[in-house]
């Protein structure tokens, strides 16, 4: 969700007033994309390298989360959708992640439509995780050996239970991942757009579904794969 600031500034605002517009948008995306019929949405909300940005701008970013929260956690409810985090929340001021945590709580159990938000997440250090998680049940005896495949391994990483993405999205004009969902969005379809997230409409989601609706998904397989699929039965 890029671009926030450069719309702040373009309107000579403070970014803060920038990441506040943005936070309207993510309503509207998440309102069309459960109208599309898209089960889970990830928004790019904190990254684990936002924090060299000035202390002013995180401690707004902050206060802007828990008022997002405040304002549509009854609405997170009532239309029955899923919270859920990706990311290392514990560097978090501590009201920032009880009240993220209640949403989350609360909204369990709904299995219709999930916003997975990425709260300092990055996919590197998300990686650097997986791998101590796993050392340590392999330390602890509760694997005989280490996973052989993505199905094993991805259940190390924050994203376990989320299926991978079949579409990354990018505003602003930048042509990059920076750090998100790498390993997960091996063969997500990318779509890049110049429009600055605050400004991306209902209209801009339908333009970037109709641009998926053109591509012929494929999908690589191992050579372990293929000789599987050579077998008799």
């Amino acid at each position: 969700m890029d671009g926030n600031g450069r719309w702040a500034e373009a309107r000579g605002e403070s970014r803060a007033a920038g990441h506040r517009a943005g936070t309207e948008t993510v309503m509207r995306v998440v309102q069309a994309a459960a109208k599309s019929g898209v089960t889970f949405l990830t928004l790019y909300a904190f990254s684990s390298e936002n924090w060299n940005r000035p202390e002013s701008e995180i401690s707004a970013l902050f206060e802007i989360l828990l008022t997002f929260i405040g304002e549509r956690e009854s609405e997170f409810v009532e239309k029955k959708i899923r919270l859920r985090t990706i990311g290392d929340l514990s560097d978090f001021p501590p009201r920032v992640r009880e009240a993220v945590e209640r949403v989350k709580k609360e909204t369990e159990n709904f299995t219709e439509h999930c916003v997975v938000v990425a709260l300092n997440y990055g996919s590197r250090l998300e990686v650097l995780r997986a791998v101590q998680r796993l050392s340590a049940d392999l330390a602890a005896g509760k694997l005989a050996s280490a996973p052989a495949d993505w199905a094993g391994f991805s259940k190390y990483l924050d994203t376990d239970g989320i299926p991978d993405p079949d579409l990354i999205i990018r505003t602003s004009g930048e042509y990059r991942l920076s750090n998100f969902l790498m390993l997960q969005g091996a063969y997500a379809e990318l779509y890049f757009t110049d429009v600055l997230w605050p400004d991306f409409s209902e209209k801009e989601w339908a333009a970037a579904l109709e641009f998926y609706s053109t591509r012929e998904r494929r999908f690589g397989k191992t050579s372990a794969q293929i000789r599987s699929d050579s077998t008799p039965t």
